[in-house]
């Protein structure tokens, strides 16, 4: 066997040297845009500087400061060296050869935009790579650093941006439209994908104009039926963290803010964070996304939405108790017994109707709209590893299904140590499913996986044998449709109301949850 030498890259920032894993080209940690640092804090990303020296790609970049311990405790591994430095993001490759032409598909963490990254083991390009894609992951800023509103900051860029992280993805997609053809890929052919926060930062891509011309299509997984902060409210949990940090309102510039330890962010109380949504009311997202979509505007491309079977795991992350949210539906008069019949024990009752009103519905209601526009397919995931199904009563947990479409499941837990044939076919056509898409812009032919139209309602039920089914849920969603801004509180609020905001995630110990420990 011929022993193949360090891949090099001349993009147009400078040339890269790679490194080989598995018979595949891995670059790793490359800038894509300045490091947000010192006055470019809360700014919009700059373009890299560029450099003449062969710069080495063998080693993944900085993430965003986030709790260590919240990110290990979810499976998916330590997020790694950790900074306010943090814009770097990894290909993989077959091959970097300019007329490849690959499909490419762009990962974007989840973890309810607060912790990840995107060196974590569920997002390993290597099996995707080997099957002739290239595959990019990214990190951008989380938190406060990436969603952060306050008056003085306001003042300074007058209506400006808000919503850093997303310009970060932006940033990355920028980056791959003049790059990733010297890397084999075709610019052309771009899929964003992202599961949890990042199936929302998928669907914020859709709204921002600017990112439009960048992806041909999009992988929405599991994201959560709550919309995002107004600009109002985050203006007023930006002066509550600059309060606690010991700046006086009279006394906040943006020279004061810029100078506060970026280590200390991640750690104040979860009150003065937006998380897990992004803001609404800037000039990256004036819209949230439901509302985007309702008016049209969104990207024109083909999408996939999907969630799992018990999505709902993560829902003590909101502090929500599932028995308050089933009373307040039986206080609105919503038939619930009639929906869930043969359910009768409350709490089950209680977890079902949670996980259907906060993740089963809002994949319908955005396809119902997208399917205006272009393609649209939707999925249930359904499928748990062989010899986890007796620690699995309720199925798939809220990230579990990321290692299927990526082809990882023998690289992660929960199912690494476990895996069995059976499971390593499935990740297979799973991942099938998703390189086709990249492909072709569609994941199956019409026959194995028929689109959702609104009217000609059709999912695929991702169980053992996968399943089409029509009018999935289709009484209890469109009850739930009338009914879902109870999720949220007693008003039309759709953010947590005061007094239950979303804490720091605190993920659930099983799972590659930094995939979406939190959402």
């Amino acid at each position: 066997m011929v022993k193949q030498s360090a891949p090099v890259v001349s993009t147009v920032e400078g040339p890269l040297q790679g490194i080989v894993e598995e018979g595949v080209f891995a670059f790793k940690g490359i800038p894509y845009a300045q490091p947000p640092v010192g006055d470019l804090r809360w700014r919009a990303p700059r373009a890299v500087i560029p450099w003449k020296h062969l710069r080495q790609a063998t080693a993944f970049g900085k993430a965003s400061l986030q709790s260590r311990e919240a990110c290990i405790a979810g499976g998916g591994g330590d997020p790694g060296p950790m900074g306010e430095d943090c814009l770097y993001l990894n290909v993989w490759t077959p091959r970097v050869d300019a007329q490849a032409k690959l499909p490419v598909v762009v990962w974007i963490h989840g973890g309810a935009f607060v912790i990840g990254s995107g060196g974590l083991p569920p997002y390993d390009g290597v099996p995707l790579a080997s099957r002739e894609a290239v595959f990019v992951t990214l990190n951008y800023r989380l938190g406060h650093m990436g969603f952060f509103a306050h008056p003085a900051l306001e003042a300074e860029r007058g209506g400006g941006p808000v919503n850093f992280g997303l310009l970060d993805q932006l940033a990355a997609l920028q980056w791959v439209n003049r790059n990733i053809e010297r890397f084999g890929g075709d610019p052309s052919r771009v899929t964003i994908a992202g599961q949890s926060a990042g199936g929302k930062s998928v669907l914020s891509l859709f709204c921002m104009e600017a990112a439009r011309p960048l992806f041909h299509r999009g992988v929405a997984l599991s994201v959560y039926g709550l919309d995002e902060i107004p600009l109002e409210q985050a203006l007023v949990r930006g002066q509550a963290l600059s309060r606690g940090m010991g700046v006086p309102d009279g006394e906040a510039t943006p020279e004061r803010l810029r100078k506060l330890p970026a280590e200390d962010f991640w750690k104040q109380p979860a009150e003065t964070s937006t998380a897990p949504v992004a803001i609404c009311g800037d000039s990256v997202m004036p819209l949230s996304i439901l509302a985007t979509f309702q008016a049209e505007q969104q990207a024109r491309v083909p999408l996939i939405l999907g969630s799992t079977n018990d999505d709902v795991s993560v829902l003590e992350a909101f502090r929500r108790d599932p028995m308050e949210i089933l009373q307040a539906l039986r206080d609105k008069g919503v038939p619930i017994k009639l929906l869930y019949p043969g359910v009768n024990d409350d709490t089950e009752l209680a977890r079902q109707v949670c996980r259907d009103i906060l993740f089963t519905l809002i994949p319908r209601q955005v396809a119902d709209l997208h399917a205006k526009a272009s393609q649209v397919w939707r999925c249930y995931f359904e499928y748990t590893a062989t010899r986890l199904r007796p620690e699995r009563p309720n199925g798939v947990g809220h990230g579990e299904e990321v290692p299927y479409f990526l082809d990882t499941a023998a690289r992660c837990p929960p199912t690494q140590a476990v895996i069995t044939d059976e499971d390593r076919a499935y990740a297979r056509m799973v991942s099938g499913w998703l390189l086709d898409f990249a492909r072709t812009g569609a994941p199956a032919p019409a026959s194995e996986w028929p689109r959702h139209e609104k009217g000609e309602d059709h999912l695929m039920r991702a169980q053992q044998p996968p399943k089409v089914e029509q009018n999935f849920m289709l009484l209890r969603l469109n009850a739930f449709l009338l009914a879902s801004a109870i999720i949220n509180g007693a008003d039309t609020d759709t953010t947590p109301p005061t007094g239950r905001s979303v804490p720091e995630p605190r993920p659930e110990p099983r799972g590659p949850r930094p995939v979406g420990t939190r959402p």
